[in-house]
């Protein structure tokens, strides 16, 4: 496994990344036991960066992360944690709160449950619209200097928010989807990030299964947002889509890969400032994905699937037109 570093400023990771959301989240039921081995798998091909968040399941996550670690040595792992989505007892999502008061509280929940004294990358999952970026940071920035928090992260910003953030404190790295049918932060979110020294840490790199090659149109359950909240994954969008990843399949097919792993491997080759997050959920799966390292794309496959899928050619956005609104990214800078 090799490594890279997040910005001028931030860690170096492994340059592949496991997210656990859909451990204990979002994508219907999950095995505790096979999440459990497939964290053990990921720690031991070398992934190094885990990204949690303390909403996912409501807590769930990081306990299950903080059991996961318990006999691994702390400073062989850098822990990304996201904070202030808030929720109800139903598990809806009702908000952000980012406020300094709420920043330290989040975090020491955060602590407790993850079984740890510090958080390597801390970042509000969301710009709270009640309270400005200048002061959600400055609270991080405590927690820095008290030696709870090594690096702090953003997510789902534009690169006005960024610029504002990094002017407070170091930002280390901004979490956001990235793939090959969702390109957004090349509208100038990525040119500031790298004016700035900060990293890419990309989420969505098979656009929520979307692109791995192994969806169906039958495939949402009904605990599966996707098939009710994204517009890529319902009706003629869906459609449009998948027939875009069979034209993309045949790319993978001639390089002898799988989809799943021309995707990630399209994210990595991106630049070196860019640490693609895997969202694995069986050890099947994380196999797959560690496949990426070696399926090196040439200029003519990187050229092949411009022509097969430029910015803009999915049907349907990443997120419906209400979730849309909460994403400081897709507001003007």
């Amino acid at each position: 496994m090799e490594h890279r570093k997040l910005g001028s400023t931030g860690p170096h990771t492994s340059q592949l990344g496991l997210g656990l959301m859909g451990m204990s989240d979002l994508y219907g039921p999950a095995d505790r036991a096979e999440s459990l081995a497939t964290i053990a798998a990921a720690l031991d091909a070398g992934i190094t960066l885990l990204d949690t968040g303390d909403f996912y399941g409501m807590g769930h996550n990081e306990m299950l992360l903080g059991e996961a670690l318990r006999s691994v040595p702390r400073d062989q792992v850098q822990l990304s944690v996201k904070f202030g989505a808030v929720r109800d007892p139903d598990g809806g999502f009702i908000g952000y709160d980012a406020r300094p008061q709420s920043v330290a509280n989040f975090a020491a929940y955060s602590l407790r449950r993850l079984g740890t004294d510090y958080i390597d990358i801390y970042r509000p999952s969301r710009v709270d619209p009640a309270t400005p970026i200048e002061d959600t940071v400055g609270a991080i920035a405590q927690l820095v200097r008290q030696g709870h928090v090594r690096h702090i992260g953003l997510s789902e910003v534009n690169a006005e928010t960024l610029r504002r953030a990094h002017a407070v404190h170091p930002i280390a790295d901004v979490q956001i989807e990235y793939s090959m049918i969702s390109r957004g932060i090349e509208g100038g979110l990525l040119q500031a990030a790298r004016e700035l020294g900060v990293g890419i840490t990309a989420y969505g790199v098979l656009s929520r299964g979307l692109i791995s090659g192994h969806w169906s149109a039958q495939r949402a359950g009904e605990q599966d947002f996707r098939g009710q909240n994204s517009p890529r994954f319902q009706g003629e969008n869906l459609t449009h889509n998948l027939a875009l990843v069979e034209r993309m399949r045949e790319v993978a097919r001639a390089k002898g890969i799988s989809m799943a792993q021309l995707a990630i491997a399209w994210v990595m080759a991106q630049g070196t400032d860019i640490v693609p997050l895997v969202g694995a959920r069986t050890r099947q799966r994380l196999q797959e994905a560690l496949g990426a390292q070696e399926a090196m794309l040439l200029q003519a496959d990187l050229a092949a699937l411009e022509l097969i899928a430029p910015h803009g050619a999915a049907a349907g956005g990443r997120y419906n037109d209400y979730q849309l609104t909460h994403l400081d990214s897709e507001q003007p800078a």
